[in-house]
């Protein structure tokens, strides 16, 4: 689960104040009023676009003095249909079947900054199948863990080891968080129908945004009949009632919608679907969102290659749209073992919707989306010990804080003796997942915890009181290496009172509700 070079473009002859505002802050009166772009309609050409090559998806984004409409007209005479068209963000969604669809509209550079297909392999119609390594908790160990609960847990909560280590449940005594405070959970859909979700679930907030257009109808937001059960986990984590059934969330007081994000069949996120996840989450007064996955189907996209900077400019303007919004956005490093401040970084998996090629990139100028994006909290993993989970992604100066996301290797005295995160599944189960998926939803939460006793914390706010809080974690001796053996961790490094494994520290639930 989301889990080459095509030569640089010429600079843009645009002022920098404009060029700034076109790739932050666009704003259609500023583009209404903007000078006309001339001939650009006579001197496109008379001839009719091939349709020769597969059906791609992608993101067109404008010029401070490009309009919609001007857009719509130059997609249509380059062979493009026009999918939906985010204005205040300045940013087309596009299907083509011109192999030179995007080549001729980076010819208007008075129009576009830049363009770009948002994935390698043909668009395709949907198809569903089972994915992922969850372990179902089963009877017998559910009424293992019941009969251990103390007065006042969940029947699970035995289980929850991730729990104790941020402190939530001692948090539950003080506050379970607002119901006024929604994290959205952009990912592959939440069965809002488990029992454990329902009473916490906000229909009127969720959507399924796979294309890039929102569909609120009833259900939507639900996972494919055979699909990923990643997003429920992640919501249980977030935002189970305590209601003396199951587990208890990190934020079981407050509020959970689904963003549904994901691709049928294959679990891919794409630019498209991703862009109006956040601003979906913008428009529907959400106030975190949580973001466990990686943009498909590149790892890591290059500034240098035209596509995948018009993806990254793309997720940029709906990620910061979101944030002025008052949107925090949470997300997660990864599940590479990849130091995302190195030089360079071996990236054998990209693109994944069709043949990857091997490639060597440079994690400051080729970013991982979400997670790099500016104003996002990234999140690193740790297991039951607080040592860096045996697969987090890390890199000192990128991690911002970390939490439990769990670690196999990492053996926790519960009922069950799994390392692992036990949360929500599909049709009202329960079971253990881990990787960085499951560490954000535990900062997610505690930003839930945040918002509801500071209800007018700003995002960057948020974001400095979950750094300032967190527990101070050195770098340790000997880590995990994926075979379970002790090795040195001599790939963390430590500076300006951070760490590379874990960034600020590990977030604290209880000083959240306190302060």
């Amino acid at each position: 689960m989301a889990h080459l070079g095509f030569g640089r473009r010429r600079a843009l002859a645009v002022p920098v104040g404009l060029a700034l505002t076109a790739s932050l802050a666009f704003l259609p009166s500023a583009a209404a009023s903007a000078a006309p772009l001339g001939n650009t309609a006579q001197t496109a050409t008379a001839s009719k676009p091939s349709t020769s090559g597969p059906k791609l998806s992608y993101v067109a984004n404008l010029t401070a003095y490009g309009t919609v409409k001007q857009a719509r007209k130059a997609i249509e005479r380059a062979g493009g249909t026009v999918v939906i068209a985010h204005e205040k963000i300045g940013v087309v969604v596009a299907h083509s079947q011109n192999p030179e669809f995007a080549k001729e509209l980076r010819t208007q550079r008075s129009l576009f900054v830049s363009v770009g297909a948002t994935r390698t392999a043909p668009l395709q119609t949907v198809q569903t199948t089972e994915e992922g390594t969850t372990q179902q908790l089963s009877t017998a160990d559910a009424a293992k863990s019941a009969a251990k609960a103390a007065p006042g847990q969940e029947p699970l909560e035995p289980n929850q080891w991730d729990l104790r280590k941020i402190k939530a449940d001692q948090a539950h005594a003080i506050d379970d968080g607002s119901r006024n405070v929604t994290v959205g959970v952009i990912d592959t859909g939440v069965d809002d129908t488990h029992p454990d979700l329902a009473a916490n679930f906000s229909k009127s907030q969720s959507a399924n945004c796979v294309g890039g257009v929102p569909d609120t109808s009833e259900g939507a937001w639900r996972p494919y009949a055979d699909g990923s059960d990643h997003g429920t986990h992640v919501a249980g984590t977030i935002g189970a009632a305590r209601d003396g059934a199951g587990i208890s969330g990190v934020a079981p007081g407050a509020r959970i919608a689904a963003i549904k994000v994901s691709e049928p069949g294959t679990s891919l996120f794409f630019t498209e679907a991703v862009v109006c996840g956040f601003m979906f989450a913008a428009e529907k007064g959400i106030e975190v969102t949580n973001n466990s996955y990686y943009v498909d189907p590149w790892n890591f996209n290059c500034k240098t290659d035209d596509d995948q900077k018009a993806l990254v400019e793309a997720l940029t303007r709906a990620s910061k749209y979101a944030e002025r919004k008052g949107v925090l956005n949470v997300a997660a490093a990864g599940n590479s073992n990849w130091d995302l401040a190195a030089d360079s970084i071996v990236d054998n998996t990209s693109p994944n919707d069709t043949t990857p090629v091997p490639r060597t990139i440079d994690p400051k100028t080729c970013l991982d989306l979400p997670t790099q994006l500016p104003g996002v909290v990234t999140v690193t993993s740790t297991g039951d010990q607080g040592l860096r989970s045996y697969y987090s992604s890390y890199g000192l100066g990128v991690a911002d804080v970390t939490a439990p996301g769990g670690d196999k290797w990492q053996v926790p005295a519960t009922p069950d003796g799994n390392g692992r995160i036990l949360s929500t599944l599909p049709g009202g189960g329960y079971g253990y997942k881990q990787g960085t998926s499951m560490a954000t939803p535990q900062v997610a939460g505690v930003a839930a915890l945040l918002k509801s006793a500071h209800p007018n914390a700003t995002p960057s706010q948020l974001q400095a009181m979950l750094k300032s809080q967190a527990t101070k974690m050195a770098c340790p001796e000997q880590i995990y290496d994926a075979k379970g053996v002790l090795i040195p961790a001599n790939t963390c490094e430590s500076k300006w009172g951070q760490t590379g494994y874990y960034g600020h520290g590990l977030v604290d639930a209880l000083k959240a509700v306190k302060k």
